[in-house]
C-alpha cells in the first residue's frame, strides 16, 4: 500500500467515524467482557487500546467483567471441588470467597492495569462499593426424576441485582475515569453474593440509562437458521426466533439478558464476537457494525 493510498483509507474511516462519535458524545457505553477474548493477553491489551480511545473520544465506558474459567482454575489449585446443578455452580462460603479474591482482586485489576498501561485512568470497583449494587439470593428449581416434581436447588451465595445505586459511577463517569466492575455484591443479610456477570451488566447499564450495552461473546451474534448474522431485531421478533427453534441452547439465556436489559432502561443491546479485533469499535463507529443489535 502507498503512503498516499494508506492517508486515504485513513481519511475514508475517520469520515465514516464521525457522525457515529458524534452519536456517541458524553453517551454511557457499558461493555460485558469475558469469553475467550479475556484469556488471550495479546487481545487483553487491544481491548484496553479501545476502551482508551473510546473514552478519549468523548464516550463514558464502563466495563464489566466475568471469570468463570479463572475461577474454577482457581478453585483447582486450592482443592475445592466445584459443584453444579441445574447448570449453575454451588457456591457455598469457601468457593464465594475464592470468587471474590479472584473476581474483585486479581481479574479486575489485571484489566485496570492494562487500560492504564495504554494511557487510561481505569478504576475497579465491585458491586459492594458505595452499595452499587444489592444482591438478592438467587432461588432455583429443577425436575427431580423420580417423582417428576420440581424440587427447590440451593445453589448457596449465588445472587442477582436486587437494586442498584448509581452515585458511584456517576460520581466516577465524564472525569476521564474508566469504571471496570467485577460482579460481586453484598445481600441485604450482609452475605457477599456472585452474581451473573450479563445480569450484572444489565442492571448497571439499565441503571445509567446506557445508550448501548455490548455483550462480547465468543459467536458473531443471533445467527438466523442458515447460520447469517442477523444484523437488527425487535424483542418480539426474538421471542418467534425462539418458538421456532433458531434460537437455541446457550444463546436463549443471552438475548433473554438483552431484553432484561432493555427493560431496564437501556436504549439498544449487541451481542457480538470478541475475539473480533476491535469489535466494540467496528460495532459503535462504523456504518456496518459487529454484531446483533436488539432494541425494543
Amino acid at each position: 500500500m502507498t503512503d498516499t493510498t494508506h492517508v486515504q483509507t485513513s481519511a475514508d474511516l475517520l469520515i465514516q467515524a464521525l457522525p457515529h462519535m458524534l452519536h456517541y458524545d458524553e453517551a454511557t457505553i457499558v461493555v460485558k467482557y469475558g469469553g475467550h477474548a479475556m484469556g488471550d493477553e495479546h487481545m487483553a491489551r487491544a481491548f484496553a487500546r479501545d476502551m482508551v480511545l473510546l473514552e478519549q473520544s468523548g464516550v463514558n465506558p464502563v466495563v464489566v467483567h466475568g471469570g468463570g474459567p479463572q475461577i474454577g482454575a482457581m478453585l483447582a489449585r486450592l482443592g475445592i471441588k466445584s459443584e453444579f446443578a441445574g447448570g449453575l455452580r454451588i457456591t457455598d462460603k469457601p468457593t464465594v470467597e475464592v470468587v471474590e479474591m479472584v473476581l474483585a482482586g486479581l481479574i479486575n485489576k489485571q484489566i485496570v492495569g492494562f487500560i492504564n498501561n495504554e494511557g487510561g485512568r481505569a478504576i475497579g470497583l465491585c458491586g459492594k462499593d458505595g452499595n452499587m449494587v444489592t444482591a438478592r439470593k438467587v432461588t432455583k428449581s429443577q425436575l427431580d426424576p423420580q417423582s417428576h416434581v420440581e424440587v427447590p436447588i440451593d445453589l448457596g451465595f449465588v445472587g442477582e441485582p436486587e437494586k442498584v445505586d448509581s452515585a458511584v459511577l456517576e460520581a466516577v463517569l465524564g472525569r476521564e475515569l474508566i469504571p471496570v466492575l467485577a460482579p460481586v455484591a453484598n445481600g441485604a443479610d450482609g452475605e457477599t453474593y456472585n452474581i451473573n456477570a450479563d445480569t450484572f451488566a444489565g442492571a448497571v447499564a439499565g441503571k445509567l440509562k446506557a445508550k448501548r450495552l455490548l455483550f462480547l461473546t465468543d459467536v458473531p451474534g443471533v445467527l438466523d437458521k442458515n447460520k447469517n448474522l442477523i444484523k437488527e431485531l425487535k424483542v418480539d421478533q426474538i421471542h418467534a426466533l425462539i418458538a421456532d427453534g433458531t434460537i437455541t441452547g446457550g444463546m436463549i439465556p443471552k438475548v433473554e439478558t438483552c431484553i432484561y436489559a432493555l427493560e431496564q432502561g437501556v436504549e439498544g443491546v449487541v451481542i457480538l464476537d470478541g475475539k473480533v479485533p476491535h469489535a466494540v469499535l467496528l460495532e459503535l463507529l462504523t456504518d456496518h457494525g459487529s454484531g446483533t443489535l436488539i432494541t425494543r
